[in-house]
C-alpha cells in the first residue's frame, strides 16, 4: 500500500472495546465483537456492520451472501464503487474504499471489484480490523496472493475466497476420502497420480478484444481509480462490467474467471494447500500482450509425481492423458495402516462460523492463494509461449525472468503491496 493510505488506515483502527497489543513489528488488531478469543466467542446474535465495494452484477450476492449462506446478523452501512461519482454523499455511498476503512463501525468488507482490486482492498481491510469474504478470483498474480496471507497472519483477521467447493469435497466418502487421506498424509513421497479436469472454463467467452476504438469516460465513472495499481489504458467499455476477464491488467481470461471453483476442490482433494506445481507445461497459440485468448491445455507436475492437467474444452488438441487416482498399494503395509486409522476430515468451518468464532475457516487465504496459483501460473506459461519452473517455497520461477515479471508484477505508482 502506498505510505498516505497506510498511515491513514492505521488512524482509524482501534475500535473502543479493542484491545491491541503492539511490537516493532507487529499490530494485532480484535474487533469489538470478538474480543476475548476462546474465553468468550461472540454470540450467535451479534450483529456485525458490513459494507460491499465493487456494486457490479455479482456484488449484491456477495453481500446477500453475508446473512444467507454465512447466517451473519448484519447492518449493511456503506456501499463503494467508482462508478458512484455522481452518487457519492460521504455517508453510504463512496467512490474510493480507503473512506469505508475509516469507519470504526464496520467490521466485514465484502469485495466484487475486478480482480486487479482484491489484493490490495483485502490487505487495507485486514490492517483496518475488518474480516474480509472476496470474491474470486482471489488475487491478479502470485506475488499479491502471498501479500494477502501475510495480512491475514499479522492481523489475526478471518479472509475467505467466495468458492466452496471443498465444502462439499470434506464429507466425500469412498475414492475421493481415501484421495484426501493417501496424499495428505505426507507418507506417499512419489506417486503416479494424475487428476484431469476437463471444460467449464468459459475460455471463449472471457478472451479479450483489441481490435476497438477509445471512448469517452462516463461522467458517473472514476476511470483513474478503475484502472487503480494496473497501467492507465485508454477508456473501452468492454474494459469493465464482466468483458474486464479478457484482459491481462485486470484478470486471467476464461481461468480468472472459474479456475478458482473448478481447482480448489482438487488442490483440497490432494493435499495441496501449502505447495504448488514444480513445472507448467502449456498447449497455446502466441498470447496477444493485452488480452486473453484460445488455448487447448495445461500440465502442472508437482515435487512428488502428482500431475494435474487441465483442459479447456473449447480449443486445441486433447493432452490424452487419462485419470489415475493414488491407491493403498504406492505405501508400504505399514504406512497403509496408518492411512486405514486416519479420522473423516469432516465439515470444514464456514465463513460465518469462523467470524463468530475466530477459528480458520475452510477456504482460508493460503489455501486460497495455493489455488489461485495454479490458474496464474497456467496463464503466465500461455503469455511466454514455454514451459516454465516453478519453486512453491520461494514462489520465484526459475531460470526465467520474463516469466518471473508476470508472477511478480510492479504496479502503477503511487499503489504498491
Amino acid at each position: 500500500m502506498k505510505k498516505q493510505k497506510t498511515e491513514m488506515t492505521r488512524r482509524g483502527l482501534m475500535k473502543g472495546a479493542a484491545a491491541a497489543a503492539a511490537s516493532a513489528a507487529t499490530i494485532s488488531i480484535v474487533p469489538s465483537h470478538v474480543l476475548g478469543g476462546p474465553d468468550r466467542p461472540a454470540a450467535p446474535s451479534d450483529t456485525f456492520g458490513a459494507a460491499l465495494i465493487g456494486c457490479g452484477s455479482r456484488g449484491g450476492g456477495t453481500f446477500r451472501d453475508l446473512s444467507g449462506k454465512h447466517g451473519l446478523n448484519i447492518r449493511d452501512l456503506a456501499r463503494c464503487d467508482v462508478k458512484y461519482v455522481d452518487k457519492c454523499d460521504n455517508k453510504k455511498i463512496y467512490t474510493d474504499f480507503r473512506r469505508v476503512m475509516e469507519r470504526k463501525d464496520i467490521d466485514i468488507i465484502a469485495i466484487a471489484t475486478p480482480p486487479h482490486w482484491h489484493a490490495l482492498i483485502s490487505i487495507a481491510a485486514m490492517e483496518s480490523g475488518k474480516d474480509v469474504v472476496c470474491e474470486k478470483p482471489m488475487t491478479r498474480f502470485v506475488g499479491e496472493g502471498r501479500a494477502v496471507v501475510n495480512a491475514a497472519k499479522r492481523y489475526g483477521r478471518i479472509f475467505q475466497v467466495g468458492t466452496y467447493g471443498r465444502f462439499g469435497m470434506a464429507t466425500s466418502k469412498g475414492t475421493n476420502a481415501m484421495t484426501r487421506k493417501i496424499m495428505s498424509s505426507g507418507l506417499l513421497k512419489k506417486t503416479q497420480a494424475v487428476y484431469v479436469h476437463r471444460g467449464g472454463l468459459k475460455v471463449k467467452q472471457w478472451s479479450g478484444r483489441v481490435d476497438l476504438a477509445p471512448q469517452p469516460v462516463p461522467s458517473s465513472l472514476d476511470w483513474d481509480m478503475y484502472c487503480g495499481p494496473s497501467p492507465l489504458k485508454p477508456y473501452v467499455s468492454r474494459r469493465t462490467g464482466g468483458t474486464h476477464r479478457g484482459y491481462w491488467d485486470y484478470d486471467g481470461g476464461g481461468l480468472g474467471d472459474m479456475g478458482q471453483h473448478k481447482f480448489d476442490p482438487i488442490n483440497f482433494l490432494h493435499g495441496k494447500d501449502n505447495t504448488g506445481p514444480v513445472e507448467i507445461e502449456t498447449h497455446a497459440p502466441p498470447a496477444h500482450p493485452e488480452a486473453a485468448g484460445m488455448w487447448g491445455w495445461s500440465k502442472l507436475t508437482y515435487a512428488d509425481g502428482f500431475t494435474l492437467v487441465v483442459e479447456s474444452g473449447e480449443w486445441g488438441e486433447p493432452s490424452g492423458i487419462k485419470r489415475r487416482h493414488p491407491t493403498l498399494d504406492e505405501l508400504s503395509p505399514e504406512d497403509q495402516e496408518k492411512i486405514k486409522a486416519m479420522p473423516d476430515q469432516g465439515p470444514l468451518v464456514g465463513f460465518g462460523e469462523a467470524v463468530k468464532t475466530r477459528r480458520q475457516p475452510g477456504g482460508h487465504a493460503e489455501a486460497a492463494h495455493r489455488t489461485v496459483c495454479i490458474m496464474h501460473l497456467t496463464n503466465i506459461s500461455i503469455r511466454v509461449g514455454r514451459k516454465i519452473k516453478f519453486d512453491p517455497v520461494t514462489e520465484q520461477i526459475i531460470g526465467d525472468e520474463e516469466a518471473n515479471r508476470l508472477a511478480h508484477q510492479p504496479m502503477r505508482a503511487p499503489w504498491h503491496l
